[in-house]
């Protein structure tokens, strides 16, 4: 089910465990990888409840700042093959997690940066560590931090995305539109606290209690009708897939079409329109 051993999977008492890990790449991108085994778990009637997380001390971060100065991302973006597995693979993650009837519960172990935002935000339920740095990055965010021991610079500053890979299909949902619009045009990070204090997120814990609080959302939720909770969820989520519906496919054009302008200038933003 996993795909170059990039997500390790565990089912316990019929909950799904989907552990992205840090550092392990996808043949064909992560995006392609979560939507295989999204896809696969909601046709396993034997899995009731399911559980994102990333391994180690981050959840799941964009790529380094030397990458996007290499400009990866820009030929990943004009590349058909590369753009198809990356941003078919997108929209499947996304589409799926909002769209199957099951509750998936974010366990954010750490920052989110980029597309490991969007996949919190599909999410249903959001538990966080109270530190973790939850950031759309596209439009020139930067973080530096140290994962596993080690130092690493993620995202640029001349990195001017629109943010294609979910952020702004889902971010107006959870904030005003003046937060959203701040959030994801000046690449405003929040920390998990500040989120909760926001009422954005459904709780920002210390680390030592993440995992009691992801188990006692478990349990609650396993000791309710095994029928009634994917049909109230499917339900309540009908906004969130109309919206899903409505933005998605046009955040990743305009990605994309971003990707293509800056192949045409070599990397470098304009200042001015004309």
């Amino acid at each position: 089910m996993a795909d170059d051993e990039y997500l390790k999977i565990e089912v316990q008492r019929q909950v799904a465990t989907i552990t992205m890990r840090f550092g392990v790449r996808s043949s064909k991108s992560p995006g392609w990888a979560l939507a295989e085994v999204f896809e696969n778990l909601r046709r396993d009637n034997s899995v009731r409840v399911l559980i994102l997380t990333g391994e180690g001390d981050a959840f799941s971060l964009a790529p380094t700042c030397d990458s996007y100065r290499s400009g990866f991302a820009y030929d990943n973006g004009v590349n058909p093959a590369k753009a198809w597995y990356t941003f078919n693979g997108i929209a499947r993650t996304i589409e799926t997690m909002v769209g199957m009837e099951k509750p998936i519960i974010a366990r954010v172990n750490g920052d989110a940066i980029g597309f490991g935002q969007s996949l919190v935000f599909a999410c249903d339920f959001i538990v966080a560590v109270e530190d973790a740095l939850i950031m759309d990055h596209h439009m020139g965010g930067t973080l530096a931090g140290t994962y596993f021991g080690q130092p690493r610079e993620t995202g640029a500053e001349e990195f001017n995305a629109p943010p294609g890979d979910g952020g702004m299909a889902l971010v107006p949902l959870y904030m005003t539109p003046c937060k959203a619009k701040e959030y994801l045009l000046l690449a405003k990070g929040y920390t998990a606290a500040e989120l909760a204090a926001m009422n954005v997120i459904n709780y920002a814990v210390p680390v030592d209690q993440l995992d009691g609080k992801v188990s006692e959302i478990t349990d609650a939720l396993l000791k309710r009708n095994p029928y009634t909770v994917p049909w109230t969820k499917r339900v309540t989520n009908r906004m969130v897939v109309n919206h899903v519906n409505l933005t998605l496919d046009a955040g990743m054009a305009y990605e994309l079409a971003y990707f293509g302008h800056q192949k045409q200038t070599n990397g470098v933003n304009p200042t001015s329109l004309g």
